[in-house]
């Protein structure tokens, strides 16, 4: 009975998936590499807020959703990587003018993103990821805060947050906030994709802890929360997010890198506005690695 129940829960967690149609084939779309490819991403969607939580969240009255952070995580014989795309990346987007990356959303939603992302990387993607404001606040509430080391005081009244230096525990308004701000940082987008990568890890590390797993009162909203406010592809099931949160807790424990995709410089244009470019060589070596499912080169790497 109890593996009728277990066999049971599972199947009613992953019903409980909310499944949107990602992928599509085209022509020269990049050929099925080694190792497993996410591309993860944050939207700003309200969808599912009130008036008060939008306010207390302080996420404004924007309609739709636009993305805030883009990572691809590699899978791979070498270790686990993990790649900031900043969403001000110029980058070729099919169908239309070179633009910013979050600008493939705005276009064409998560179809679109994924295959500029393919083109730009020539790195085939396999699942897809996307989590809105809300689920977000309450996966971090559902597993009673995620403790973060902070370097520096941050205040950001656009954000919402207060935060002091150093260690402390953030609950869910307060995550979001620290995921958000670019404004207290001098390199603003850049700084912010770091804190996302930082904070993404520990909330996987905090999920998979045997203080969650072994503690009913925790496992279990987050798991429904995060079944049920998690997008992902229609073939992707909750063994592969199971997967997913493995190579995220490899990652806190050193098994693997976090980087930002290597930049080459600013620009801007009229239509995209103020923009960043990638280093075309060293991002070239960095994808051809992880395409490759080969260690990433040592001269990419950051230091320290």
């Amino acid at each position: 009975m109890l593996l009728l129940l277990l066999i049971g829960a599972y199947f009613y967690l992953d019903s409980r998936l909310n499944r949107i149609d990602v992928f599509t084939d085209y022509t020269g779309r990049p050929a099925d590499t080694p190792g497993t490819n996410w591309l993860i991403v944050g939207s700003d969607s309200r969808q599912g807020l009130s008036a008060e939580q939008r306010k207390k969240l302080h996420t404004g009255k924007a309609e739709g959703k636009r993305t805030d952070s883009m990572m691809l995580l590699h899978i791979g014989d070498h270790g686990n990587t993990l790649v900031s795309l900043p969403r001000d990346s110029y980058v070729p987007i099919p169908g239309h003018d070179p633009n910013k990356l979050n600008a493939a959303y705005a276009f064409g939603g998560p179809k679109l993103l994924v295959r500029t992302v393919e083109q730009a990387t020539k790195i085939h993607i396999d699942h897809y990821a996307e989590i809105g404001f809300g689920g977000f606040v309450g996966m971090v509430d559902a597993v009673g805060g995620v403790d973060m080391c902070i370097p520096q005081p941050i205040k950001d009244t656009a954000a919402g947050i207060n935060l002091k230096k150093g260690c402390q525990t953030l609950n869910g308004p307060e995550a979001l906030g620290f995921v958000r701000t670019r404004h207290a940082f001098a390199s603003q987008d850049l700084q912010r994709v770091q804190n996302q990568r930082k904070f993404l890890a520990a909330l996987t590390h905090k999920a998979t802890s045997p203080g969650t797993l072994l503690n009913p009162f925790r496992i279990v909203p987050f798991v429904l929360r995060s079944t049920s406010d998690f997008s992902v592809d229609q073939d992707d099931h909750l063994y592969n997010l199971a997967g997913f949160a493995w190579a995220m807790r490899g990652l806190t424990k050193g098994d693997g890198l976090t980087t930002t995709v290597p930049l080459g410089g600013n620009g801007y244009s009229p239509s995209a506005g103020a923009y960043i470019t990638w280093d075309t060589t060293k991002a070239g070596e960095l994808f051809r690695a992880l395409r490759e499912d080969q260690p990433v080169p040592k001269s990419l790497r950051p230091a320290g």
